[in-house]
């Protein structure tokens, strides 16, 4: 472990490459992320076929339907946290496959009925749902999952760019996306912060060597954006108050977002040397325990397919995250 490690109050990467069958994502992300290990360094090989054989990912996998969708066929979005699009996201983030011909067809599927004919990813596969939260988070899991050199995620990505900058794009609609900068129908018609953060961590997964002029400038956009406010209050445009789910680690992600997901959607950006980001990296190392564990504020319980952890006690997941942006800020942290 590096300098970033001298901000821990103890050491928890030995409790994250624990093997654990109720959530084996957790051994291959930290061996990936935190270690730095190869893809195919049999450790993390190994750890990734733990992956798919027991805990979360092959329970959801066993809710699939044949022809790839869950619970009934279209977009995908409802039921929340059981339908297609959700069953995907987790997917992704709890560290499935993406070569298991099981989540290839959950792809195509989603490919097929989730996007709109212009490349958006919309709540029902029309221009007018399309909004970036949901957008973004599909992007981001298809990234995870291994897609690559595909002309229909190419187009998400570029018509998801425009979108934040208004380049070329004119799919806005009061019910909606309602312009560039993140305006949202979904914020009462004022930029959203919940949806920039989701643009940037999708945009920000892109490849170096993929990224477009157009793409470079919606990244630039959505950190504009984002650093234009306080992080650690999220004071971003809001109707009556600050949703308090920003301050809130939990885990996988839906549409919610929290402080921590704002600073690794900004870290994976490239986001590291910018006083900006202090208050907040301070609010997320105040969250640790003495054992340097975060807990889990929030997850969906009862709500989705299987549970992840338990609300309340230590989270390897959510530790994961915070890991994950302190490792990336490196010495940086020696600042606060």
């Amino acid at each position: 472990m590096g300098a970033w490690s001298e901000h821990l109050k103890s050491n928890p990467l030995p409790w994250l490459l624990e093997r654990d069958a109720a959530n084996p994502g957790i051994r291959f992300f930290a061996l990936r992320d935190l270690v730095g290990c190869r893809p195919d360094d049999p450790d993390v090989m190994a750890a990734r076929a733990d992956v798919m054989a027991s805990g979360p990912v092959p329970a959801i996998l066993a809710a699939q339907e044949p022809e790839g969708y869950w619970v009934k066929p279209g977009a995908g979005y409802g039921p929340k946290y059981y339908g297609t699009l959700w069953s995907l996201l987790f997917l992704a983030q709890l560290g499935a496959d993406g070569r298991d011909e099981r989540v290839r067809r959950a792809v195509e599927y989603v490919f097929a009925h989730a996007q709109t004919k212009d490349g958006a990813f919309s709540v029902n596969g029309t221009p007018s749902a399309a909004i970036h939260c949901l957008w973004g988070n599909v992007v981001r899991a298809l990234l995870d999952l291994g897609v690559r050199d595909d002309e229909r995620l190419d187009r998400a990505v570029d018509r998801l760019a425009r979108s934040v900058t208004g380049d070329g794009y004119a799919s806005y609609f009061k019910s909606g996306l309602q312009g560039p900068d993140f305006v949202c129908a979904a914020n009462y018609g004022l930029p959203c912060g919940w949806g920039a953060v989701r643009a940037l961590w999708a945009l920000g997964a892109v490849p170096a060597e993929g990224r477009t002029p157009a793409v470079e400038r919606g990244i630039g956009a959505c950190i504009d954006f984002l650093l234009s406010y306080d992080i650690a209050r999220a004071d971003y445009p809001y109707q009556e108050r600050v949703n308090s789910s920003w301050f809130k680690f939990g885990y996988p992600l839906g549409y919610v977002t929290d402080v921590l997901l704002n600073l690794e959607a900004l870290t994976g950006a490239g986001v590291v040397n910018d006083p900006r980001l202090d208050s907040a990296v301070a609010l997320v190392l105040s969250k640790q325990d003495d054992q340097g564990r975060w807990k889990l504020e929030y997850g969906y319980h009862g709500k989705m397919w299987i549970d992840i952890e338990k609300k309340g006690r230590p989270s390897k997941w959510v530790t994961l995250r915070a890991l994950r942006v302190l490792k990336r800020l490196g010495t940086d942290l020696a600042a606060l």
